[in-house]
């Protein structure tokens, strides 16, 4: 068991896919979809170009944690191909993107979204024992991927990919998002713990020096949540243990 010590540290900030709720495989399928496509119109491929997107490899490869046109730059680049250039080149990164959101937003909109039990019974005892909560995300659709899986009461900062915008946020790894998660918390780095599955979330909770920084390697997420970015990696969220209380601290 790994102890989260509230005497120590007085918030959590959770990465949302993969940690919260039950997204990325909605996330990697949504691309499947819109990348099958593509590959199976492109004139003039191999046929190890044009073999199917892999869900698991090329998702996390390419995109699990990163905004969604560099995702998409990556993975073209990854088989060799490469988008026109200039604006006709950016126009078809953001078509994919575009149809990606449609296919993602169509599915939790009639399926809704899961979270993961043990995600739900740690931010619930974290409330319990007074600590302070936000979730951050790459993802535009944060917002309402936490109200589809019922935590949006449950989180007290989110730093999404809207946000991100709004305030000229570099995406991950650079610790811009969880930075201005803490701020938003009111609480400095060293007084947080966060909790990420995704290479460019630990990288960025490293380079931001927060206090305790854990990795979830679950089955199907990324297997360098323990290359060295996480002081703890753990396999479930049932594997941390909260003790102690909040420190008297001005959240602002």
């Amino acid at each position: 068991m790994t102890v989260i010590d509230l005497r120590r540290y007085s918030a959590v900030i959770f990465e949302t896919d993969g940690v919260l709720t039950d997204t990325a495989r909605i996330h990697a399928a949504a691309w499947k979809r819109v990348f099958d496509d593509l590959l199976r119109r492109l004139p003039g491929l191999s046929a190890d170009q044009a073999r199917p997107f892999d869900v698991r490899d090329d998702y996390l490869a390419h995109f699990d944690g990163r905004p969604r046109l560099e995702g998409a730059r990556e993975f073209l680049a990854s088989r060799g191909i490469t988008p026109p250039s200039g604006s006709d080149g950016e126009g078809m990164l953001a078509e994919l993107a575009e149809r990606k959101e449609e296919l993602f937003l169509a599915e939790i909109r009639r399926h809704g979204v899961a979270a993961f039990p043990a995600a739900v019974a740690l931010v619930r005892e974290l409330r319990r024992h007074g600590a302070r909560i936000a979730a951050i995300s790459p993802s535009r659709n944060c917002a309402e991927i936490l109200t589809h899986a019922g935590m949006a009461s449950m989180i007290d900062a989110r730093v999404d990919g809207v946000i991100a915008a709004e305030h000229g946020l570099p995406p991950m790894p650079d610790p811009a998002i969880p930075l201005r998660a803490a701020r938003d918390l009111g609480v400095e780095p060293y007084e947080c713990v966060l909790v990420a599955a995704t290479a460019p979330a630990l990288q960025a909770a490293t380079l931001g020096r927060f206090g305790l920084v854990v990795g979830l390697r679950g089955p199907g997420q990324a297997p360098d949540a323990s290359a060295g970015e996480a002081d703890v990696v753990i396999g479930d969220l049932g594997e941390l243990w909260v003790s102690g209380r909040v420190p008297l601290v001005s959240h602002g």
